[in-house]
Order: C-alpha cells, then sequence, then structure tokens
C-alpha cells in the first residue's frame, strides 16, 4: 500500500475490507458450545470473534505478532513542553534496538517481534505555534514509512512511539479534532510539573489558534509528528491485509484518531491495549467508542500497554481454539 496524494484515502477506504461476519458468527456459536456458562468468559469471548471476524476464520490463531515502535522528534519542543532535551529520542531508540527498555521485555513474555523505525530524528517537524508541522509531502512521506512497515504476514500488529515533546502533539491533535480546552487534554506526559504543563497548554492554544478547523489529514500534517503519521499508514496497510490492530496509549490513540475524524469506520479493526493514566485519554476512547482491555495505571508510551495486552488476546483464542466442546467433553 503506498499512497500518492491525499485524494487517495478516498479510493482506500472503498477497496479495504470489512469484518467477515460469518466468521465471526461461526466464532460466537463455538463460544456458545464449549464447557463453560455461555458469556462466563467475559471479554475474552468477545476478543476471540472479534480475531475471527477480522482474520476471516472461525478459528484464528497468533502464530506472528508484529510490534513497531515509530520515533520522531518536535519543533514544539522549542516552547519548553517537555523537561527532557530531544537527544533522549535518539538515546531511547538505541535502548530499543539494545533490547534494553521496557517494551523489549514485554514484547518478549508476549511473544511479539519488535521493530523500531526512527523517522529523520536529526530534523524535527516545525514548530506547530509559528505554522505548519509537516507539508503534505512530508506527511505521505511518513505515512508511507508507516505502511512499508508493516508484515503483510502478521496476524495482529502493536503499535507505539518515542518522541520527546509528542504528548503535546497529540493533546493539540486531539482538540483539534475532538474540541474542549487545552487542561482538557494535556497532561504531565514524562514527567512535567505544573509550569511545564501550563507551556503546553500554552502550545496548544496557540496552535489551535493558527491551525483549528481543517480536515482531519490536513489537521495531522499541521500539528505533526512523523512518527503520528507512520501510526496513521500502519494502521490502513493492516487493514487492507485483514491484520488486527492494537493502539497503545494517549499519544498512539490519538494518532489513530486522525483516521477515525477522516471516516467512521477505518479504526473498527483496532482494539486499544490498556488506558492510560495520561488524562486525556479516557476522554479520547469516550470519544471513539473504544473499551481498553487493561487499566494498569501505565502511562510509558512504545507500546508497552499494548505489549501486554498482547498476552490476554492470545489467552482468549487458546480458550477458543482449545477447550472441549459439551458433545466432545461428552457433558449433556
Amino acid at each position: 500500500m503506498r499512497l500518492h496524494a491525499l485524494a487517495d484515502l478516498a479510493a482506500l477506504i472503498q477497496t479495504s475490507p470489512g469484518i467477515d461476519a460469518a466468521s465471526a458468527a461461526q466464532a460466537a456459536v463455538r463460544q456458545d458450545s464449549l464447557t463453560k456458562p455461555p458469556g462466563s468468559l467475559g471479554r475474552l469471548e468477545e476478543l476471540a470473534i472479534f480475531m475471527a471476524g477480522w482474520r476471516a476464520t472461525p478459528r484464528p490463531v497468533i502464530k506472528k505478532a508484529q510490534a513497531l515502535i515509530f520515533a520522531g522528534n518536535h519543533g514544539v519542543c522549542a516552547q519548553g513542553v517537555n523537561p527532557y532535551p530531544q537527544d533522549v529520542t535518539q538515546q531511547m531508540v538505541l535502548n530499543f534496538q539494545r533490547g534494553g527498555a521496557a517494551i523489549n521485555q514485554l514484547c518478549i513474555a508476549s511473544g511479539a517481534d519488535l521493530r523500531v523505525v526512527p523517522i529523520m530524528l536529526d530534523t524535527p517537524t516545525a514548530d506547530f505555534t509559528t505554522g505548519p508541522a509537516m507539508t503534505s509531502e512530508e506527511m505521505l512521506s511518513a505515512m508511507n514509512i508507516g505502511a512499508s512497515a508493516v508484515d503483510g504476514n502478521a496476524d495482529v500488529l502493536i503499535l507505539g512511539e518515542m518522541g520527546i515533546g509528542n504528548s503535546t502533539v497529540a493533546s493539540a491533535l486531539v482538540a483539534a479534532f475532538f474540541g474542549g480546552a487545552p487542561p482538557d487534554w494535556v497532561g504531565p506526559g514524562t514527567g512535567s510539573d505544573a509550569a511545564g504543563i501550563a507551556r503546553k497548554c500554552a502550545a496548544v492554544s496557540k496552535g489551535l489558534a493558527l491551525h483549528g478547523g481543517r480536515p482531519a489529514l490536513e489537521t495531522l500534517s499541521r500539528f505533526g509528528g512523523r512518527e503520528q503519521a507512520a501510526i496513521c499508514g500502519s494502521i490502513l496497510a493492516a487493514r487492507a491485509s485483514r491484520i488486527p490492530v492494537i493502539l497503545d496509549g494517549f499519544i498512539c490513540t490519538a494518532a489513530a484518531s486522525t483516521l477515525h475524524v477522516a471516516h467512521t469506520g477505518l479504526l473498527d479493526h483496532c482494539l486499544v491495549g490498556h488506558v492510560s493514566a495520561e488524562p486525556g485519554h479516557r476522554r479520547l476512547l469516550k470519544e471513539l467508542g473504544k473499551r481498553p482491555i487493561l487499566e494498569l495505571d501505565m502511562r510509558l508510551g512504545e507500546g508497552s500497554g499494548a505489549a501486554l495486552a498482547l498476552g490476554i488476546l492470545r489467552a482468549a483464542l487458546h480458550c477458543h481454539n482449545g477447550m472441549a466442546t459439551f458433545a466432545e467433553a461428552g457433558i449433556s
């Protein structure tokens, strides 16, 4: 999948597959025949049926799980919105590549193949308080990087991000999409104090005055960043290949919300791994109509909550495929 212009999205929407209702219905019938009271496994049953519908088979399995972490830097950091320098983005990418981060351990534990994709870290996006963060061409390039990173043989895709300053970008995006005042969306991110949060709110206010009221993808290009655009591209590529997606926390979900605003239904193949402790995330999930799998007071980012949720998804499918039916067990 490759986008050459923003207009290509309309054609992609027309050709993107939907859920396979027949496979989902067969999976639901199987769930009701397993050796348990109907509905007694709760959300696990829903997840198994979800996977059946999107993988178009009543007995879905996860042979290959892919985790993609996109990294970018942001010009809005010039407004003092983060307590750490942008060099930390590159340093953390090296830590991912060496296996030293939380996401490395969680991918090992949950059985996911991790790939880290840094995007032009030496060239931050422009400061959205003074102009557009990206041109349309830069945004499309980042989206295509995200799309090309998706392994078409994967059975599920985990998405995450890394980028100093990107919680400010996420707050600006969702404020532009869903309204509300900046304090409704802005949180501490990597640990901003009250003064830092005030600077973040001021930056978001300036950005909204400059860029508000535009279509979804243009809004993404105006606020940035490249890793958010890459997340959108990977979601679209996954949809084209019927690969269910597990989104991570606030920043990842905020990026994905661009597609929801562009066309309701583009996130139907996406689960949300957890609800972040970042205050805007719960509000955003309500706007999207998404129910998180986990709630563990995490706010790390880098795909960590999504990787943990993969373990729950695997458990749901083990029960779905491995349990005996009442007939097989000889239970009348």
